[in-house]
């Protein structure tokens, strides 16, 4: 189902000094700064900084995994036992995301790249 977890998403209040704390942590700069997300690559894994995580739902970091197809992986998940937190949503450019919870209250992200 998924290929590889690529990209973690940190909930944060206040954009400025979170991406001042990981420019710092994982020596680079932003390939992405906008008021609305702030992402860094390091090799072939991105970390994201959302400025909404918190009011669209996100409690924590969510780790995001590689999907060919979302929803089929989110119909299988579901049938396994875990609950749709965040449905099927574009973000941008073609670019789909959900989150499911599974039976201990944990997110995971998948992802479908365009």
């Amino acid at each position: 189902m998924a290929s590889s977890a690529t990209l973690i998403v940190y909930p944060v209040q206040d954009l400025a000094p979170a991406k001042a704390l990981y420019r710092t942590l994982l020596g680079v700069d932003p390939y992405t700064d906008t008021p609305y997300y702030v992402g860094f690559r390091v090799g072939d894994q991105e970390l994201g900084l959302d400025p909404n995580g918190h009011q669209s739902g996100q409690t924590g970091p969510i780790q995001y995994w590689r999907v060919d197809d979302i929803e089929a992986s989110l119909r299988d998940l579901v049938a396994a036992g875990a609950q749709t937190q965040k449905p099927i949503t574009d973000v941008g450019g073609g670019l789909l995301i959900a989150w499911v919870k599974d039976a201990d209250g944990n997110a995971t992200g998948l992802r479908q790249e365009a």
